[in-house]
């Protein structure tokens, strides 16, 4: 039995609300329900669990453990996929977010396989101990990511999800197998920053650790995202709040490292196309209704969030002002 989430020593320095986000059970796609509720959490929350989605806890846990697997590597064997080193540009190690423009580096480190137009040669340079786990896990995931992504845009009256829509929506993916030792002391640093994601949205799958914390929208109050077994995170990114002209929350959170115990989730960052134009969509805005953002293309918004640590700054809002310094 796995032991009761507690909550780190630096949670004091800011409150804790013990709600939580929504769990919405998707066992019927179809059911009009799942998809008002998905949109309701979208609009008011930006985060909510899925339960009942279909994918096998094997294949759940395989890919959990592929991430343990590749951290217990000697420090030779992981240096192979540095970028420096990486055999293909599609697997990347990494550590913290960025050490050039943080303050204080975050706890953890990344190994990261970009999912887009790729051929299967490419996949065949990936670590042995999670390939085929990465793999799989994204064939599983890839049927609810589009059910999520319709669901949504149907909520904002935008549907099919056509060529041009699937390009700004979910040109590529980045699945990351991300890994946080147990830390000596957690009350001086961070498994990540405050930030919220330039995704369209982010499907995390977590372990029983717990530490994942989003920011409520009144201010300087968090709420602990309580890991269920077998649930997936969703997370609404920057983008789809773009496309959505503000209808869904891209929302800050923050994770917590544990002084006991070594930490791992495996988030799925599902991306646009580096060259989509990503501005509110066609048929979101009621008549007279202005655009917040003007149109840019993903590649630049990219350039830009990779640019800044994880500061507590919402991307969005950085994203919105430099749309208009490089366009006007």
């Amino acid at each position: 039995m796995s032991e009761p989430h507690t909550e780190p020593e630096n949670i004091i320095d800011f409150l804790v609300n013990k709600e939580s986000v929504p769990i919405i059970d998707v066992s019927k796609w179809d059911d009009p329900k799942v998809a008002e509720s998905i949109c309701e959490a979208a609009t008011k929350w930006g985060f909510f669990q899925i339960i009942n989605h279909g994918v096998p806890l094997d294949v759940l846990e395989n890919v959990k453990r592929a991430a343990h697997d590749f951290f217990e590597l000697l420090v030779e064997e992981r240096r192979k996929y540095l970028k420096e080193n990486s055999p293909t540009h599609t697997v990347m190690l990494t550590t913290s977010f960025n050490p050039l423009a943080e303050k204080v580096l975050e706890w953890k480190n990344n190994l990261v396989h970009f999912v887009g137009q790729e051929n299967n040669e490419h996949f065949k340079l990936w670590p042995p101990v999670s390939r085929e786990q990465v793999l799989e896990y994204m064939n599983w995931l890839k049927p609810i990511i589009r059910k999520l992504l319709e669901a949504l845009l149907n909520g904002i009256n935008v549907k099919p999800i056509d060529e041009v829509k699937e390009s700004a929506l979910m040109g590529s993916s980045a699945v990351t197998l991300l890994y946080s030792p147990k830390c000596p002391n957690p009350d001086l640093a961070a498994g990540a920053g405050p930030h919220s994601d330039i995704s369209s949205i982010t499907i995390l799958l977590q372990d029983d650790v717990g530490g994942l914390y989003i920011r409520m929208s009144e201010g300087d109050k968090w709420i602990h995202v309580t890991p269920i077994k077998g649930s997936l995170v969703v997370n609404i990114g920057d983008v789809l709040q773009i496309l959505s002209n503000d209808r869904y929350k891209s929302v800050e959170h923050r994770v917590f490292v544990n002084g006991n115990k070594d930490r791992v989730s495996v988030p799925i960052f599902v991306n646009p196309s580096r060259d989509a134009i990503i501005g509110p969509l066609p048929g979101v805005m009621e008549p007279r209704e202005k655009p917040i953002y003007k149109p840019l293309l993903y590649s630049i918004t990219s350039i830009i969030f990779s640019r800044k640590g994880h500061d507590g700054e919402s991307n969005y809002r950085l994203r919105e002002n430099m749309t208009y310094s490089i366009i006007m």
